[in-house]
């Protein structure tokens, strides 16, 4: 199992967002240095990302990026955010780290999971 997993739920259509492109980075700590891609997957029918980067990362900081114009469109939504960029710190690498998201066309929200 990759070290850092996601998934997604459509809190307007009350169902796993299914087919949601995410792309896993790691930013590096100097300034210019541009973030080195990880991994990519897309949601499955259940809105999860169970496979999407490295079984281990170090410590340092992670990005998910959510391409939602991509899913909007294709469940015929407007949605007012074109991606959603969550940035995060691993500090215990030894720990699994899942990050999910609740979207909706007009808001998001996220929290660490388990």
């Amino acid at each position: 199992m990759s070290a850092i997993t996601t998934h997604v739920l459509d809190t307007a259509l009350g169902r796993p967002a299914e087919g949601v492109p995410v792309r896993l980075e790691a930013v590096p700590g100097g300034a210019g240095s541009p973030p080195q891609t990880l991994g990519t997957a897309a949601t499955n029918s259940d809105g999860r990302v169970p496979e999407l980067g490295p079984d281990h990362v170090e410590a340092g900081t992670y990005r998910l990026v959510f391409d939602t114009a991509a899913y909007f469109a294709a469940t015929s939504q407007t949605g007012f955010f074109p991606e959603v960029s969550l940035t995060f710190t691993v500090r215990d690498p030894e720990q699994h780290h899942h990050v999910p998201v609740l979207l909706s066309p007009f808001g998001y929200s996220t929290y660490r999971g388990s």
